[in-house]
């Protein structure tokens, strides 16, 4: 009886593994109006092209900010829609645009970055989702941190 029941388990588990991978073209992408998924093909999904992922700001004077624009082309087929821009800490905001960026349209996203109590080797990882396949992108903001001693 434990081996019918074992077995029934493994098959119900191998066809369950099965069907979740037939997305053949296409991947689940969450909806931001809701928390269902849309199938979206990924030969049609917007694309995000940043100009560069990564700026290196050099040295800074701690307690001095830094501000850059990322700035991406979508080289999709469809509209891009960011949904959010996160940084790793407190000290780095980014900003982005609110609405859709249509196919072969340009936009940007602002960072800025204060270093007051910030000493030493940075990198500031703000992580952009949008309907884009991957969902999430990075962007790095680097440089190093110095401190003033007091005379």
């Amino acid at each position: 009886m434990k081996k019918i029941f074992l077995s029934l388990v493994v098959i119900g588990l191998l066809a369950g593994c099965a069907n979740s991978g037939n997305k053949t073209g296409s991947e689940a992408v969450a909806d931001s109006t809701s928390s269902s998924t849309v199938s979206v093909n990924t030969e049609d999904a917007p694309v995000f092209k940043f100009e560069q992922s990564s700026y290196d700001f050099g040295k800074i004077t701690q307690g001095e900010s830094v501000t850059y624009d990322f700035k991406f082309k979508n080289v999709g087929k469809t509209p891009l829609i960011i949904t959010d821009a996160t940084a790793t800490c407190g000290c780095t905001k980014p900003e982005f645009p609110k609405t859709p960026i249509a196919p072969n349209e340009s936009g940007n996203i602002h960072v800025t970055f204060n270093s007051a109590g910030k000493e030493g080797m940075q990198n500031k990882v703000v992580t952009v989702t949008a309907n884009t396949v991957p969902q999430q992108t990075e962007l790095h903001l680097i440089g190093e941190v110095n401190v003033v001693k007091a005379k």
